[in-house]
């Protein structure tokens, strides 16, 4: 009698290994450490460092950094995200001019700011928000300013102290298709996301948002992700590799080749977007000093496809 080998009915999950295409060089230089220092200096938070970037050393090498306002503790408990949750500290309102100072120190053309949901805030941070690009703007009349910013509930009253203050850009991620929307961003809304690129838009801003690849989502789905940020009025698009920050956060599913990155621009510019940046290492403030201007990407885009035919 032949004796067959006992299987264990337990399944083991294999994790996908991370491709080479992933690989970043490690922080260093003296731009580097001047930013350091100056976050540092001011007490100001970075979304570079809250969020585990891959991109720190490149662009705090450059000169350029993400600011956080609104604390580092966020109302929501998104399964991508690194930044912390919890009940936040009361508002800080000398934190606008701190920021607006930082950024003159710095002496960039081009500044981000973002921050964290404040949920438990009847203006849902709006105000400190409308504080900071004013002050950011009255300390720096050359610098170019892009504003991440969270959905407000979908309150058209603080979305609306957003365009009033008037930052060249205004970004509200998408993060993920439909589908995945639940899971990946627990306390948010798809569609509420897009209402809130069509009152920007409608507001007459240059809107952005962004997505993550590698959780789940079909090459269908992101597409149809595309449609309707085109269609909601959404100028910019970002699309970028999921990583997974800690254990406690989502799993990558899977790690998505370049190639198809480069598809999925393709797909946006024929769909009409202004600017579509992707790539696996691709975030929402990468390269953002380009999304400023109208019309820039796609003419690269199409230099580099009529190149390629000849």
């Amino acid at each position: 009698m032949i004796e067959l080998p006992i299987v264990s009915n337990t399944i083991i999950e294999s994790k996908p290994k991370k491709p080479d295409w992933l690989r970043v060089k490690l922080p260093i230089g003296e731009s580097y450490k001047h930013v350091r220092n100056l976050v540092d200096t001011h007490k100001l938070h970075t979304i570079c460092e809250s969020g585990n970037c891959p991109n720190m050393g490149e662009c705090w090498g450059a000169g350029t950094a993400t600011f956080m306002i609104l604390g580092n503790t966020c109302t929501r408990s998104c399964g991508f995200c690194a930044v912390a949750t919890g009940r936040p500290d009361a508002v800080d309102w000398d934190e606008p001019q701190r920021v607006a100072e930082a950024i003159n120190l710095m002496k960039v053309k081009h500044a981000v700011i973002t921050s964290v949901d404040r949920d438990e805030l009847k203006d849902g941070g709006s105000i400190i928000w409308y504080n900071t690009i004013k002050a950011v703007k009255a300390l720096n009349g050359e610098t170019t300013l892009e504003t991440l910013i969270p959905d407000f509930k979908g309150q058209k009253e603080n979305i609306d102290r957003i365009i009033e203050a008037a930052p060249e850009v205004v970004s509200h991620n998408i993060e993920t298709v439909e589908r995945l929307t639940r899971q990946v961003r627990i306390q948010a809304k798809y569609w509420r996301s897009m209402e809130v690129i069509k009152i920007l838009k409608a507001g007459g801003m240059r809107t952005k948002s962004g997505i993550m690849l590698g959780l789940g989502e079909t090459k269908e789905e992101v597409i149809q992700t595309l449609h309707d940020l085109y269609n909601a009025g959404c100028d910019v698009v970002t699309i970028g590799q999921y990583l997974q920050p800690t254990k406690k956060h989502l799993p990558v599913q899977r790690f998505v080749h370049p190639d198809e990155f480069a598809e999925y621009r393709e797909v946006g510019y024929n769909l009409g977007l202004d600017y579509v940046e992707s790539g696996p290492l691709v975030r929402s403030s990468y390269h953002s000093e380009r999304h400023v201007f109208a019309g820039l990407g796609k003419k690269e885009w199409q230099a580099k496809k009529a190149e390629a035919v000849h």
